[in-house]
Protein backbone atom coordinates (compact mmCIF):
# COMPACT_ATOMS: atom_id res chain seq x y z
CA UNK A 1 0.00 0.00 0.00
CA UNK A 2 1.49 3.33 -1.27
CA UNK A 3 0.09 6.54 1.38
CA UNK A 4 0.81 9.58 0.12
CA UNK A 5 0.41 12.94 1.93
CA UNK A 6 -1.02 16.39 0.47
CA UNK A 7 -2.88 19.42 2.03
CA UNK A 8 -5.99 18.06 1.60
CA UNK A 9 -5.19 14.58 3.51
CA UNK A 10 -4.30 10.77 2.59
CA UNK A 11 -4.15 8.83 -0.30
CA UNK A 12 -3.48 5.29 0.03
CA UNK A 13 -2.86 3.25 -3.36
CA UNK A 14 -3.32 -0.50 -3.16
CA UNK A 15 -0.59 -2.59 -5.05
CA UNK A 16 -3.31 -4.21 -7.51
CA UNK A 17 -4.33 -0.51 -8.65
CA UNK A 18 -0.63 -0.07 -10.39
CA UNK A 19 -0.44 -3.93 -11.88
CA UNK A 20 -4.04 -3.05 -13.12
CA UNK A 21 -3.00 0.01 -14.36
CA UNK A 22 0.72 -1.04 -15.78
CA UNK A 23 -0.33 -4.10 -17.39
CA UNK A 24 -3.22 -2.53 -19.82
CA UNK A 25 -0.81 -0.21 -20.50
CA UNK A 26 1.80 -2.32 -21.74
CA UNK A 27 -0.64 -4.74 -23.50
CA UNK A 28 -1.70 -2.36 -25.39
CA UNK A 29 1.34 -1.10 -26.99
CA UNK A 30 2.55 -2.29 -30.31
CA UNK A 31 4.75 -5.69 -30.33
CA UNK A 32 4.00 -6.83 -26.73
CA UNK A 33 2.13 -10.57 -27.29
CA UNK A 34 1.94 -11.13 -23.70
CA UNK A 35 2.70 -10.32 -20.00
CA UNK A 36 4.81 -13.50 -18.85
CA UNK A 37 4.84 -14.95 -15.34
CA UNK A 38 7.75 -14.35 -12.84
CA UNK A 39 8.56 -16.73 -9.97
CA UNK A 40 6.76 -19.07 -8.31
CA UNK A 41 3.92 -17.67 -6.96
CA UNK A 42 2.67 -16.01 -10.29
CA UNK A 43 3.98 -19.58 -11.67
CA UNK A 44 0.93 -20.64 -9.24
CA UNK A 45 -1.26 -18.15 -10.01
CA UNK A 46 -1.59 -18.64 -13.60
CA UNK A 47 -2.44 -22.75 -13.02
CA UNK A 48 -5.71 -21.94 -11.26
CA UNK A 49 -9.12 -21.56 -13.31
CA UNK A 50 -9.41 -18.02 -12.87
CA UNK A 51 -6.34 -16.81 -14.34
CA UNK A 52 -6.96 -15.54 -17.46
CA UNK A 53 -8.96 -13.03 -15.85
CA UNK A 54 -5.63 -11.62 -13.97
CA UNK A 55 -3.26 -11.94 -17.18
CA UNK A 56 -2.31 -8.60 -17.42
CA UNK A 57 -1.79 -8.47 -13.60
CA UNK A 58 1.31 -10.70 -14.74
CA UNK A 59 4.92 -9.93 -14.86
CA UNK A 60 4.64 -6.25 -12.99
CA UNK A 61 6.92 -5.62 -9.88
CA UNK A 62 6.11 -2.33 -8.13
CA UNK A 63 8.57 -1.04 -5.63
CA UNK A 64 8.08 2.44 -3.46
CA UNK A 65 11.16 3.59 -2.22
CA UNK A 66 11.22 7.19 -0.86
CA UNK A 67 8.17 9.01 -2.94
CA UNK A 68 9.48 6.87 -6.18
CA UNK A 69 8.33 4.18 -8.11
CA UNK A 70 10.63 1.16 -9.44
CA UNK A 71 8.97 -0.87 -12.07
CA UNK A 72 9.99 -4.00 -13.55
CA UNK A 73 8.24 -5.78 -16.44
CA UNK A 74 8.55 -9.15 -18.10
CA UNK A 75 7.28 -9.28 -21.58
CA UNK A 76 6.82 -11.28 -24.71
CA UNK A 77 7.19 -9.79 -27.95
CA UNK A 78 6.24 -10.14 -31.71
CA UNK A 79 8.88 -12.02 -34.12
CA UNK A 80 10.51 -8.62 -36.28
CA UNK A 81 9.50 -6.00 -34.49
CA UNK A 82 12.31 -3.35 -33.56
CA UNK A 83 13.18 -4.71 -29.86
CA UNK A 84 14.69 -1.26 -29.33
CA UNK A 85 11.77 0.61 -30.08
CA UNK A 86 9.05 -1.34 -28.58
CA UNK A 87 11.03 -1.14 -25.11
CA UNK A 88 11.30 2.45 -25.40
CA UNK A 89 7.73 2.98 -26.05
CA UNK A 90 6.64 0.86 -23.17
CA UNK A 91 9.30 3.16 -20.81
CA UNK A 92 7.82 6.32 -22.03
CA UNK A 93 4.27 5.16 -22.07
CA UNK A 94 4.18 3.73 -18.32
CA UNK A 95 5.88 6.03 -16.60
CA UNK A 96 3.80 8.73 -18.85
CA UNK A 97 0.29 6.56 -17.14
CA UNK A 98 1.60 6.22 -14.02
CA UNK A 99 2.60 9.78 -13.18
CA UNK A 100 -0.71 11.47 -14.62
CA UNK A 101 -2.55 8.64 -12.71
CA UNK A 102 -1.06 8.80 -9.83
CA UNK A 103 1.15 12.10 -9.55
CA UNK A 104 3.96 9.64 -8.20
CA UNK A 105 7.55 10.02 -10.06
CA UNK A 106 8.65 6.73 -11.73
CA UNK A 107 12.25 6.48 -11.01
CA UNK A 108 13.39 3.68 -13.29
CA UNK A 109 10.90 1.31 -15.78
CA UNK A 110 12.93 -2.36 -16.53
CA UNK A 111 11.80 -4.28 -19.25
CA UNK A 112 12.74 -7.85 -19.46
CA UNK A 113 12.29 -9.10 -22.72
CA UNK A 114 11.33 -13.37 -21.65
CA UNK A 115 10.27 -14.83 -25.33
CA UNK A 116 10.01 -13.99 -28.94
CA UNK A 117 7.05 -15.62 -30.90
CA UNK A 118 5.83 -15.53 -34.28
Amino acid sequence: MVTLQNHVGKISISPNYFTELIGNTVTKCFGVISMNVTGMKETLKAAMPKAKKDARRRGVRVRFLKDKLLIDLHISLMYGVNMNAVIRSIINKVGYTVEQSTGITVEKVNVYVDSIRV
